[in-house]
């Protein structure tokens, strides 16, 4: 029996905040706070934690930069970060896979029980 997709999702990568740094990031060589915080919609404190959860799993790296008049944190995605992110992404297209694929029959029995058709 194969291991469901469930399990090759990434707790680190799958919350949805995080989810969205890190594509975003995917297409850009660095973003900055500020930008990251409008496109996701979210707060300073709520964005914060989470690029601290990526930074500390080592799928972000952030740096500061005081150069100007204001000073500026900037984020980009590591190498370990973007394979996390196909890694995830192919996770949700299997599940999407089994999804698209269910055709349920009136009854089916499984090594586990029976499975009721869903309703259409």
């Amino acid at each position: 029996m194969t291991e469901h997709p469930i399990h090759d999702l990434d707790d680190d990568v799958h919350q949805r905040v995080r989810l969205g740094i890190l594509a975003t990031l995917s297409g850009a060589s660095r973003a900055d706070f500020g930008h990251l915080k409008r496109e996701l919609g979210v707060t300073d404190g709520n964005l914060g934690r989470h690029l601290e959860v990526l930074r500390d799993a080592g799928l972000v790296r952030l740096t500061r930069d005081t150069s100007g008049s204001r000073p500026r944190t900037w984020v980009s995605i590591t190498g370990p970060g973007r394979t996390a992110l196909r890694k995830q992404v192919r996770a949700l297209r299997k599940i999407m896979d089994q999804i698209d694929a269910a055709d349920p029959p009136d009854q089916a029995h499984t090594s586990k029980g029976f499975v009721e058709p869903a309703e259409t």
